[in-house]
């Protein structure tokens, strides 16, 4: 929209310069001859290049100086406004050298172009060249051109000084966290995990049999640990280190069967590039619901089921657990950061319980890149 008010703006300047310039022509001296059409269109062409002087301000420059000298050759006695606006979008688009060279190769040429008309002296020819380009204007419009570019460029530099603070400040703000989660839960965890293991140890050391939950507590215990390091390595580089996604999911579901869960995996289709959020949002959906069936469920089973489509991941996680149709699920933190994390990426959750028992939860996420 910037760019469409911008194009009508340089076409109003240009239509309102070449509209000048031949109200400035009619109401002159000029001849009655055949360079009567000449000295007309040669304005008109010379404000109408102006809406190109965003795009091409040199040969805007150039074009709107070969006008001025044609009419002013054909005894048209002209200002050259045209030339003073190309020279204001010249120097404002950092071409000051060529703008100064074509500006002196003008002032030369303007009194040779009068004097080529016929219709003057030597003395009335540089007159009218000084008329129609008045050093002043020219030495105004160049200024003009080089005070906006400044404040443009001084105007960038403070959106990218602030654009650096606020990265500078955000990265300050993740190692904070990071230090947060690494005094507050690090050690909390690491203790858990240690304690499990050393029952896990002792109880196979006495010949005892492990109870299945105090294997998912060790597993538990270590997942942690390792999802701990990867979230502190994430706010600490930046996405530095690689976040787990669909090639890990088959760890969850083998993971799921250490717990006693007859867990198993099927994919069909053929695997597009995937986005990367989509692919960390598949393995947390997949993490999540395996931990929920696990911990709340009371299933014996779970199937897990990833769809490749065209322009769609699908992903179903089913059980065979307690829950049934009239039960309404209570939203818990983790259905609700799945929802949200599908939600912000276009796709669709649906979480729910099955008409013959157990519990599914089916989402949907767009994997075309332009979406």
């Amino acid at each position: 929209m910037r760019t469409v008010r911008a194009g009508v703006r340089d076409w109003a300047i240009a239509v309102g310069v070449a509209a000048a310039l031949v109200l400035a022509g009619l109401s002159g001296r000029h001849p009655a001859t055949y360079l009567d059409l000449l000295g007309f269109v040669l304005p008109v062409a010379g404000g109408l290049a102006l809406a190109a002087r965003r795009r091409a301000p040199v040969l805007v420059l150039a074009v709107t100086g070969l006008c001025a000298a044609g009419y002013q050759a054909a005894g048209f006695d002209v200002p050259a406004v045209a030339y003073l606006f190309a020279v204001y979008a010249a120097v404002r688009a950092g071409y000051r050298t060529v703008t100064v060279v074509v500006s002196v190769i003008m002032l030369a040429v303007l009194p040779l172009a009068a004097l080529a008309s016929g219709l003057h002296d030597i003395g009335e020819a540089f007159a009218q060249a000084r008329g129609a380009l008045e050093l002043a204007w020219l030495i105004a419009a160049g200024a003009a051109g080089e005070a906006l570019r400044q404040a443009e460029r001084r105007a960038d530099e403070a959106e990218r000084t602030r654009e650096e603070t606020a990265r500078r400040r955000a990265d300050e703000e993740r190692l904070h966290i990071a230090r947060e989660l690494h005094d507050s839960l690090t050690h909390q965890i690491s203790i858990i995990k240690v304690q499990a293991e050393v029952a896990v140890h002792v109880a196979r050391k006495r010949g005892e049999q492990v109870p299945e939950a105090l294997l998912a507590i060790q597993e538990a215990g270590r997942e942690a640990t390792r999802e701990l390091r990867a979230t502190l390595e994430a706010l600490r580089d930046d996405d530095t280190t690689p976040p787990r996604g669909l090639d890990h999911v088959a760890e969850l579901v083998e993971r799921a069967r250490t717990t006693g869960l007859d867990a198993t995996l099927t994919i069909e289709g053929r695997r597009p590039d995937v986005p990367a959020a989509v692919d960390r949002t598949v393995y947390r959906i997949v993490q999540e619901s395996l931990t929920n069936i696990t911990r709340h469920a009371a299933a014996a089973t779970a199937s897990v089921r990833i769809d490749y489509r065209p322009g769609t991941l699908a992903i179903r996680v089913d059980d065979d657990g307690k829950a049934t149709p009239g039960t309404a699920p209570v939203p818990g933190v983790g259905l609700l950061g799945m929802r949200e994390r599908v939600t912000a990426l276009g796709g669709h959750l649906r979480a729910e319980p099955r008409g013959d028992g157990g519990f599914t939860v089916q989402a949907e996420l767009p994997v075309d890149r332009t979406s």
